[in-house]
């Protein structure tokens, strides 16, 4: 399924009404046909023009949600490290100075003690504990990783409806900014007409009422699209920048159950919950290990040296230095731990059970949220059908009243109507259009295949394997300062301005005093 939309362009000064149906039609067909109306326009696609793929590699390089994912990953990258190198070996050092005085002649007259001592200490045996804390740090990574891809797909879910919704807002501004200069000029010639008597004040009144709304749905108008741009700007990084119709998307498939199916096998957040849960397993039986003893091998090596200590007293010589080593292994029997392990083989059971319903929801949610997705895609196309026929028809009825109104067997309140109905019409296709491509991106990323790579997005690609490999590397703490973020952050160079106020249209003609009103209705009579 293919989905297109309009990017508007610029407008001549003087709009007819009947030229809002071609306008509203180009919103849909602009992808096709878009370099044969640009050239009947005599345009040039401007340098500064922007599409949808670039919007999303901008976001992808430096919105804040998507970097902070990314931190968090890193985070949970090196608990990982951090559990595989317990089963490294531990080295410290101990050195002493030590100096003391006493009575000349005695036996302990040592002035000065140097002692310096080396441990080292290798984990042998844990039972399981080390094992198990590596493989839930393990599916705690793996379940980050699809929490980023999770992440990734909401932010470009984000682009896109920005992105539409910014295209959607220009082109419901001109045709309500087309509506407005329809009804000043219908104002005028009831004016007129009312002038020569041909209509009443009645007429005139309505033309009035019917203008004001139309003045006030274009200054709301106005505001949704600076709404959309400030959006637009919040997730891509800058104001948007003459946006150009989006590509068409990648095939859907052709039923809901089919839908479910791809969701179930590759949406991120079902992944996530079910290696969160796959994790939290592991974490259970490393906490029980911790009622089991472990084996430690120990190495120590102790250097002392008596200086300045006399080495022989009454005809006795002694050692003024020492040298010691230890080799041996230790074995520790936890017996009584105040119950705190069991406490927290109760906590991490209870997680598991937590993580476990969390998964489950997370199934039901992405099921609930692909079927919600699909409804509404194939709501927008009847929609979209739908619009179309109402505007064939409200434009041929519009010029019919229009037509009927100079023989007399319609009136002034028929002719806005009529006119309202076409706009109404105009707009609900663009709505639905923005509705048809955002439902149909909103159910790829239901399916998780809405990720950069997958749209074939120019932009270089987070390397998170890379983070991590690299993290191995560095086991020694002097060496742990590196390139820790593979993206650069940049932070956002531009923020959309202020629209300009709209146009206030031209003054509308003075109404008819009272008298003059009655002075034209005894002439009528």
């Amino acid at each position: 399924m293919d989905v297109h939309i309009r990017c508007p362009g610029p407008r001549p000064a003087r709009i007819r009404n009947e030229e809002s149906l071609h306008l509203l039609m180009s919103f849909r067909r602009l992808v096709g046909l878009g370099a044969t109306l640009l050239a009947s326009a005599s345009l040039a696609l401007p340098a500064s023009a922007e599409t949808l793929q670039e919007a999303m590699a901008s976001a992808y390089a430096t919105n804040p949600n998507l970097t902070a994912a990314r931190a968090g990953q890193r985070v949970t990258d090196e608990t990982l490290v951090s559990e595989k190198f317990r089963v490294l070996p531990t080295v410290g050092g101990q050195v002493l100075l030590d100096q003391e005085t006493s009575d000349p002649g005695r036996f302990d007259d040592f002035s000065r003690l140097f002692n310096s001592t080396v441990q080292l200490r290798q984990p042998i045996y844990s039972f399981g504990r080390i094992r198990n804390s590596v493989k839930a740090a393990d599916r705690s990574v793996l379940s980050g990783r699809a929490g980023l891809r999770a992440t990734e797909n909401d932010v470009m879910l984000d682009v896109v409806t920005a992105y539409l919704d910014v295209l959607a807002d220009q082109s419901e501004v001109e045709l309500t900014q087309n509506n407005v200069r329809v009804l000043e000029r219908q104002l005028q010639a009831s004016s007129d007409r009312f002038e020569v008597g041909d209509v009443t004040r009645t007429d005139v009144a309505q033309s009035e009422a019917r203008l004001s709304l139309a003045r006030s749905n274009f200054i709301a108008a106005q505001a949704n699209l600076q709404t959309s741009r400030n959006f637009y700007a919040q997730v891509v990084g800058h104001a948007p920048r003459d946006l150009q119709p989006p590509p068409p998307l990648p095939t859907l498939p052709g039923s809901p159950d089919a839908a479910v199916d791809l969701a179930l096998q590759n949406n991120p957040l079902v992944q996530a919950s079910r290696l969160a849960e796959e994790a939290q397993e592991y974490r259970v039986r490393a906490v029980r290990g911790q009622r089991l003893p472990t084996l430690e091998a120990t190495y120590d090596v102790g250097y002392t040296n008596y200086r300045g200590t006399n080495n022989s007293v009454g005809g006795l010589t002694f050692q003024n230095i020492d040298f010691t080593q230890n080799i041996g292994v230790t074995a520790t029997v936890p017996l009584f731990q105040r119950g705190q392990v069991g406490s927290q083989i109760r906590s991490a059971k209870a997680r598991a059970v937590q993580l476990r319903e969390d998964a489950l929801n997370a199934e039901r949610q992405t099921i609930a949220n692909v079927r919600t997705a699909y409804e509404n895609l194939m709501a927008a196309r009847a929609t979209i059908e739908a619009a179309e026929t109402a505007i064939s028809a409200n434009e041929l009825a519009l010029e019919g009243t229009r037509a009927e109104l100079t023989v007399g067997t319609r009136n002034i309140l028929d002719v806005l109507n009529a006119e309202q109905e076409l706009l109404n019409a105009q707009v609900q296709l663009v709505r639905a259009e923005r509705n048809s491509y955002v439902a149909a991106f909103a159910l790829l990323a239901s399916m998780g295949r809405a990720e950069v790579d997958d749209l074939g997005v120019p932009v270089r690609l987070y390397d998170a394997e890379g983070y991590l490999d690299r993290a191995d590397d560095h086991w020694f703490d002097w060496t742990a300062e590196f390139d820790a973020q593979p993206v650069t952050t940049e932070p956002m160079v531009s923020v959309p301005e202020p629209m300009a106020q709209p146009p206030l249209p031209d003054p509308t003609p003075t109404p008819p005093t009272e008298d003059e009103v009655l002075a034209t209705e005894a002439d009528d009579r």
